[in-house]
């Protein structure tokens, strides 16, 4: 669990630990979350984790659900497909207007995650993977000093997290290309487009990998058929 600091508020770090938990997936699909469940473990009042839950609910990563529970959405084929394509928009676009702010020790401190995401693929930690594949992303982004993307992105994030962790686990290799790399390399060279198929390849990989996995279908559910 993730230590509390002296300089976070409660409400602050009840927020922060459970969108770690649904970015990383430690919280499945389908997980039903009550306010006072979740009090109890985490020792604090019922009112920080209403906060932080309806919070989270706003960026679609939980649902709100009668007798004052939430639930982890489940994932559908269309859902993933839509928001996989809309990482794609979003992240090339934040990627290439991040492009002209990146200085030499941006590229260092990307160089210094792709090396932790390598770590983590060779000790299997699936909890790392995701967390620092999404820090590269992140630390990638947040060079744009006009910020408006990230949030969005990460709302993405937050609802795949949870089924991409479930994918993840069953994947018998995580990556084939190091696209990170040539997203490296096009900022070295400061080649927008590089950089932007770099960012897409690097998406599309992570979808192709997902859906190669034999009976990934199975843990989709349905999509209800219209009224």
């Amino acid at each position: 669990m993730q230590e509390k600091s002296s300089d976070l508020k409660t409400h602050q770090w009840v927020y922060q630990l459970l969108r770690s938990n649904l970015l990383c997936g430690r919280i499945e699909p389908g997980k039903a979350l009550t306010i006072r469940g979740l009090a109890a473990v985490l020792d604090v009042s019922p009112m920080p984790i209403r906060e932080a839950l309806h919070r989270l609910a706003s960026e679609g990563a939980v649902e709100v659900k009668g007798n004052r529970r939430m639930i982890v959405p489940d994932m559908t084929a269309e859902k993933f497909n839509e928001l996989c394509e809309l990482r794609i928009l979003l992240e090339t676009h934040a990627a290439v207007n991040a492009l002209p702010y990146i200085e030499t020790e941006d590229i260092d401190r990307l160089e210094q995650l792709d090396k932790q995401i390598d770590d983590a693929i060779a000790a299997g930690n699936i909890e790392d993977i995701s967390l620092v594949n999404q820090e590269f992303h992140r630390s990638l982004y947040m060079n744009n000093p006009v910020q408006i993307s990230v949030p969005l992105i990460e709302s993405l994030w937050l609802q795949l997290g949870p089924f991409s962790r479930v994918a993840i686990s069953r994947l018998e290799k995580v990556y084939l290309v190091d696209r990170h790399q040539e997203a490296i390399a096009a900022l070295k060279q400061k080649d927008a487009e590089a950089l932007k198929q770099a960012i897409e390849s690097d998406i599309r990989d992570g979808i192709a990998s997902i859906k190669s996995i034999k009976g990934i279908h199975d843990f989709f559910m349905a999509t209800p058929e219209p009224i």
